[in-house]
């Protein structure tokens, strides 16, 4: 099985999975967002994006399409070998879905402070 590393400062996880969702609330717009993600040894490919709103850097692509009240879409990107997630006092934390539920990323790095990186975990 694939598996999910994330690190903040000292702190770092792994977590076994294939697949999982980020949730978080643009900081600007104040509009929730969603990205799937798919772990892949080549990086993480994203999948799909859902968005309730446009504005500030966060134009659905060309090829949204509107259901449910969000834009769903596909980004043209190449699987990205990280992700570095920016956070900081009086921002909402990001939040982790898989299988068993959703989760403050900073519930899975107790006690870290500033940016977390996430990347396919190299097979144990």
């Amino acid at each position: 099985m694939s598996g999910l590393c994330l690190s903040a400062g000292a702190a770092a996880a792994r977590l076994a999975l294939e697949a999982f969702t980020l949730l978080w609330t643009h900081t600007v717009e104040k509009v929730p967002w969603r990205e799937d993600w798919r772990v892949e040894p080549t990086g993480l490919v994203l999948l799909e994006s859902r968005v309730a709103g446009s504005g500030a850097g966060m134009e659905p692509g060309p090829d949204a399409r509107l259901e449910a009240g969000a834009w769903r879409f596909r980004p043209a990107l190449p699987p990205l070998p990280e992700l570095v997630l920016a956070r900081g006092p009086g921002l909402e934390d990001w939040r982790l879905c898989d299988e068993r539920g959703c989760r403050p990323l900073g519930a899975l790095l107790p006690g870290a402070e500033g940016p977390i990186r996430l990347w396919p975990c190299p097979d144990p």
